[in-house]
């Protein structure tokens, strides 16, 4: 059975630039969230794995379920436990040249709940309708691992292309033509 999920994800400007910010509720402290968000068995659960000594500055992450990609290098550009951690990606395009993405994560905790708000930056705003659905889905495949849950039973199809026109509505993007095109 496909069920739909609720869109979450909402444009922000930060620093001149837009991102997507999505956030996540856990029963846990904020130590427990943060361990689940960097470190390797942890995060091989619901997303992906990294290799390299973090002390260095950087870290080579493969994401599970991006097919035959190469390793990102993830810069870490901030690194305060258990609350704030920022990167930067780079990876290859197709045509030799390289892209970089902005991550942010912050927690708070407060009686025993913490709140992760994840963000990423969008320069193109024409991709924030796959960047949106994507976060949805690993970050709810995170939920499923700290919950006691099956990260295996989210499955991506039932957020992409679903939830596309929440974010082409939030980046101001055309409504999606009928053809499924991104327009």
């Amino acid at each position: 059975m496909t069920t739909t999920p609720t869109p979450t994800g909402r444009r922000e400007h930060r620093d001149g630039r837009s991102y997507v910010v999505l956030t996540r509720t856990f029963r846990a402290p904020a130590e427990d969230v943060w361990a689940a968000v960097t470190e390797p068995d942890r995060l091989a659960r619901w997303i992906g794995t990294w290799t390299g000594d973090p002390r260095t500055g950087s870290v080579e992450f493969r994401m599970l379920f991006e097919g035959e990609q190469p390793a990102e290098t993830f810069a870490i550009d901030a690194c305060e436990p258990p609350y704030r951690l920022r990167v930067t990606t780079t990876s290859p395009t197709a045509d030799g040249g390289e892209e970089s993405w902005r991550l942010a994560l912050d927690l708070t905790e407060e009686d025993g709940t913490t709140t992760l708000t994840f963000a990423q930056d969008v320069p193109d705003p024409a991709v924030a309708d796959s960047v949106g659905p994507g976060w949805e889905y690993y970050l709810d495949r995170m939920v499923a691992a700290e919950t006691g849950g099956d990260p295996d039973s989210v499955l991506f199809d039932d957020y992409f292309p679903a939830l596309r026109p929440h974010y082409r509505a939030a980046f101001g993007l055309p409504d999606q033509p009928a053809d499924g095109s991104s327009g």
